[in-house]
């Protein structure tokens, strides 16, 4: 994953594309959201979601033929979706023992279900994608504030949480298509929101403060982290370790930082990671090493960092050596990267969307 993606997609014969470790995919708009199947049996699947200035949007989902190398959508699965979608993701359920759900967040939070025409499902032959849940958390009202994230909880997949710009969490029991819990979490929008466990959720807001709620003692919330320079500023996006729950990392935005945090020292970063030149957009955590976490942004870099010295920092000792630590892993896309996935069930592939591509990257 070394260098840039172009030089190594253009050498050499179709025989050597094909074992490539890039693969492209064009889409015919500018993508935004994006996320990865979870199921066993459906290896290298993907959804990406459309960015257009008007109501209505486009959902595609793809999937890589490792034969071919190519990266393929299947028009079947390609619906129309009511504004572009903050994020998308698939049910966490990679034993298949749940039906093929996809879900989405917009101006509601939407579960849809895939049929594959290879399914044995006897309602939808030909396969296809129909909307199975249209969740509003605005008790009040047919409308809700605009949802800015969401997350589906992998211990428990009945719960998703989601965060609105009305300074609101909301988990949905999506089982039974009802409002589990509702809570003010912040003074302003809340940009972002992660499970850390069955009833453990954080978030991230234009307050500037990432904050822990425990659904036991939902009166109360403990400040992990709060934006110093300068105060305030908001925060955008949160990654939590799945691997390793004590830490948690955070992006500020419009800045080239990440922010690494350990739970059990509230306040002050175990390490900043500042070798991007521009706006980070996304962070992801490895979902098969605690000390790995992949970053990506506006200078159209996705970078890899190993933070095994992290745990040595509690002592006081600045885990990285002066002038901070360096990325292990670079890749340079042809764009600004604005999403950033890692597959949970295929641990050696990253996948970025920048501009109008989808690239999935072995590393």
């Amino acid at each position: 994953m070394g260098g840039s993606g172009v030089d190594r997609e253009t050498e050499g014969s179709e025989e050597q594309q094909k074992r490539s470790e890039i693969y492209t995919y064009e889409a015919p708009w500018h993508i935004y959201a994006m996320n990865w199947s979870v199921r066993r049996d459906k290896k290298y699947r993907l959804a990406i979601a459309s960015l257009l200035e008007q109501y209505p949007n486009r959902v595609e989902i793809v999937q890589l033929d490792d034969s071919t190398g190519e990266i393929r959508s299947d028009p079947s699965l390609s619906f129309e979706h009511p504004y572009p979608p903050t994020k998308a993701m698939f049910v966490p359920d990679r034993d298949c023992l749940r039906p093929d759900l996809l879900a989405t967040s917009a101006d509601f939070l939407r579960i849809w279900r895939i049929s594959s025409p290879d399914d044995d499902d006897e309602t939808n032959g030909n396969g296809g994608v129909e909307l199975k849940s249209l969740l509003n958390g605005n008790r009040n009202s047919e409308f809700c504030g605009p949802l800015t994230s969401f997350d589906w909880n992998e211990a428990e997949p009945r719960r998703v949480g989601t965060s609105s710009i009305d300074t609101t969490c909301t988990i949905w029991d999506i089982d039974r298509e009802a409002v589990d819990t509702q809570l003010i979490a912040h003074d302003k929008e809340v940009y972002d929101i992660a499970w850390g466990g069955v009833g453990v959720f954080a978030s991230v807001s234009a307050d500037g403060s990432v904050r822990v709620f425990d659904l036991r003692d939902k009166e109360h919330s403990t400040i992990i982290y709060e934006s110093a320079d300068p105060p305030d500023t908001p925060l955008v996006r949160l990654g939590w370790n799945k691997q390793d729950p004590r830490y948690m990392a955070t992006i500020i935005m419009d800045s080239p930082k990440v922010v690494v945090l350990d739970i059990r020292f509230p306040t002050l970063p175990v390490v900043e990671l500042q070798r991007h030149q521009a706006s980070v957009n996304a962070i992801a955590w490895a979902p098969h090493s605690s000390c790995h976490i992949c970053t990506a942004g506006d200078d159209s870099q996705a970078l890899i960092w190993d933070l095994s010295s992290m745990g040595s920092s509690a002592g006081g000792q600045q885990p990285a050596a002066e002038g901070g630590l360096d990325p292990i892993l670079a890749y340079t896309a042809g764009a600004e990267i604005e999403q950033l996935q890692w597959s949970s069930t295929q641990p050696d592939w990253v996948a970025i969307a920048f501009s109008t591509k989808l690239q999935i990257l072995r590393v």
